[in-house]
């Protein structure tokens, strides 16, 4: 019983650690839009597994996020942490496309699809000229089908959580 004691102590003070924030100290992120379901959703980028990437976006270098990337061809059974995010290289598109986010907002979301650690697939345009906003995977995909674009998988892994408020 002692030890139990012991533990839950000891579990409560390391639990209390991450959440405890000096009173009256802020942070900010730039906010940034991305596409899920033709519907804005707005997120944050904190770490990426690529240095100039990670460079460019102003977050952490993070390469160990490059772990969580399973064995390809993986088995659709398989499950992982890893959601698709599609982004534009090529800036035809400023914002990327997720097929997941949190629904509702917030603590009482039902989707248990969702991620905030994402694979990036990159979205090309065969003919740049054609190019309008994707806003859905299932857009990009018909885009595929049509022979308008290429997705191609890359090795980058970005955690942007989806942010659980809207933003005026």
């Amino acid at each position: 019983m002692f030890f139990k004691g012991i533990c839950f102590i000891t579990l409560a003070l390391l639990l209390g650690a991450c959440t405890s924030a000096p009173k009256n100290q802020q942070v900010s992120f730039p906010v940034l839009k991305a596409w899920y379901e033709g519907k804005d959703v707005l997120y944050v980028t904190t770490d990426v597994s690529d240095r100039e990437m990670a460079k460019a976006m102003n977050a952490n270098y993070a390469p160990r996020l490059k772990d969580a990337i399973p064995r390809y061809p993986k088995p659709p059974h398989v499950k992982t942490a890893l959601e698709r995010v599609y982004a534009f290289p090529n800036k035809e598109q400023d914002r990327t496309v997720f097929p997941s986010a949190p629904e509702p907002l917030g603590y009482l979301s039902e989707n248990r699809a969702y991620s905030p650690l994402w694979i990036m697939y990159a979205v090309v345009w065969k003919d740049p000229s054609q190019a309008y906003d994707l806003k859905s995977e299932e857009a990009i995909f018909i885009a595929e089908d049509q022979g308008l674009v290429t997705i191609e998988r890359t090795d980058i892994v970005v955690n942007c959580p989806v942010i659980p408020f809207v933003v005026e």
